[in-house]
């Protein structure tokens, strides 16, 4: 829907929040949770380089007189201290991640250390410029700040919890203190399915390859060409690109296929050499590989795009020996759903995702894949699975620690609150699931036994990719239910 149509929207009338100039979000509903996040989309903060962020919270916390800390790794804690007769009820946590996925489509300049995120109302929905949004969790992070600042929220002691580095290892909660926060009661809000209460979620680990090959000099005779695959969702982007090529003496000079280990790949570039007498046979058979491809995924990858230009020729290529090895690896590499679970419909168990192979200019390529799932013995079976094809091409192999998976708890108190408080507000009942993805919950269970967790936020699409979305009207839902709850936490 789109804003100039919405006759019925109501706005929030609130003296406290000036709106900036040029704001783009700051007439949308619940308007506290829009202007920090429009705030937050100007605050560069990738992982491992949140610096700015932690700097722009804690000076939140200093000027609206709250206490804080922050500990070694960089998470920090901000505490709104219990509405005065409220002192009796339980202390909540709020808990998101500070760091976001930084994608971008491959014609769109952006500088991830300098420029903003620029946000842009579509149909009913934020979505972003080019880039990655940040939703995912900078939706997150301005529910905590407008919680903190709600003058007309009676609760008790509310602990709000900003964790590093979530997305590129969750080295900020694999790094905390379990009396970094007092509370025993936490609300993640890094979920992206309104109406969906998750009680447990997936392990993850990566598993990476590499491979060293030899740099072969091009003779002039030949001609170079570059192919792309391009406009994927996501999904396996042109790893089956040299299928068909046996026939003809093809070498390959160099290749780039996915980006982030977190985000399925969306695009792949390789550039090939051969000779002059094979230019068309390899046109033809590009040609018909793209018509295949449509005929098979047209419906589901409605902007899938694989072309190919002729370039200038470059000076070496990989050794046949491993280039055949890298292909095959490719090739015999699982991605995708492994299981589906026994015990809660239509959730993934275990999955593996081959998110990126590249060449390095120190002849070696890097193959990134991740394992996720609910069964920690399976989740290290796929990743056995993994090391498998990729020790058969040759490559060293290491596995990352990973993260714990979190068992749910269907007689979790917390977990009766919410459901509660979401009858009550939307005469429905929510659905309670585990999630696949993994969420920081997993980590937290394991340093604090007995901890009650539940999970939620509004509706976020194409995270990790540059259609990222998050839906204007769920934001509104996702507030009243997090400050229903909030204001419902029972006494001690």
């Amino acid at each position: 829907m789109n804003l100039k149509d919405e006759k019925n929207i109501k706005f929030v009338a609130c003296e406290r929040y000036t709106l900036p100039s040029m704001s783009v979000l700051g007439q949308l509903n619940p308007a506290p949770i829009w202007i920090y996040f429009e705030e937050i989309c100007n605050i560069p903060r990738l992982s491992k380089n949140e610096g700015k962020l932690r700097k722009y919270l804690l000076d939140f916390a200093k000027k609206n007189n709250l206490e804080s800390k922050e500990d070694e790794i960089g998470n920090i804690l901000i505490i709104r201290p219990p509405t005065p007769g409220m002192e009796n009820r339980k202390t909540v946590v709020l808990q998101s991640h500070m760091d976001m996925v930084g994608e971008k489509n491959a014609d769109y300049p952006h500088n991830w250390t300098t420029d903003p995120i620029v946000p842009v109302i579509r149909d009913g929905w934020v979505t972003a410029k080019g880039t990655t949004l940040g939703a995912d969790d900078g939706i997150g992070i301005a529910s905590q700040m407008a919680i903190l600042t709600d003058k007309n929220l009676k609760a008790g002691r509310i602990e709000c919890l900003f964790t590093v580095d979530e997305e590129s290892g969750m080295t900020g909660v694999i790094n905390l203190k379990p009396d970094f926060f007092s509370g025993r009661t936490l609300l993640n809000l890094d979920s992206e399915d309104e109406g969906i209460l998750f009680i447990g979620c997936a392990g993850g680990m990566d598993t990476i390859g590499t491979m060293n090959y030899n740099a072969i000099p091009v003779e002039n005779s030949s001609c170079a060409f570059e192919i792309s695959v391009t406009g994927l969702h996501g999904g396996h982007s042109g790893d089956e690109i040299h299928k068909g090529y046996g026939n003809s003496e093809i070498s390959v000079a160099t290749f780039d296929g996915g980006n982030l280990r977190n985000a399925i790949p969306r695009e792949a570039f390789a550039t090939i050499v051969l000779n002059k007498s094979d230019i068309q046979k390899i046109k033809s058979l590009i040609d018909s590989f793209y018509s295949t491809f449509l005929d098979e995924f047209g419906e589901l990858e409605k902007d899938l795009k694989v072309s190919y230009r002729e370039v200038d020729l470059p000076s070496f290529v990989i050794d046949k020996e491993s280039q055949e090895k890298f292909l095959n690896a490719l090739n015999c590499c699982p991605h995708g759903v492994i299981a589906w679970s026994k015990e809660m419909d239509d959730m993934v168990e275990t999955s593996t995702n081959l998110a990126s192979a590249k060449f390095n200019d120190n002849n070696t390529i890097n193959i990134v894949t991740t394992q996720r799932s609910s069964v920690e013995s399976s989740k290290h079976d796929v990743a056995a699975m993994v090391e498998s094809c990729l020790r058969l091409a040759g490559a060293e192999v290491v596995h990352s620690d990973g993260y714990p998976g979190w068992k749910p708890n269907l007689t979790s108190e917390i977990l009766k609150i919410t459901c509660k408080s979401y009858l009550e507000l939307f005469e429905k009942e929510p659905l309670v699931k585990a999630i696949h993805a993994g969420l920081e919950c997993g980590l937290v269970f394991e340093k604090i036994k007995g901890i009650d967790m539940i999970s939620f936020g509004p509706t976020i699409r194409g995270a990790h990719t540059p259609e990222e979305k998050i839906e204007i009207k769920t934001a509104q839902m996702f507030w009243d239910l997090l400050t229903d709850v909030v204001r419902n936490m029972p006494v001690k």
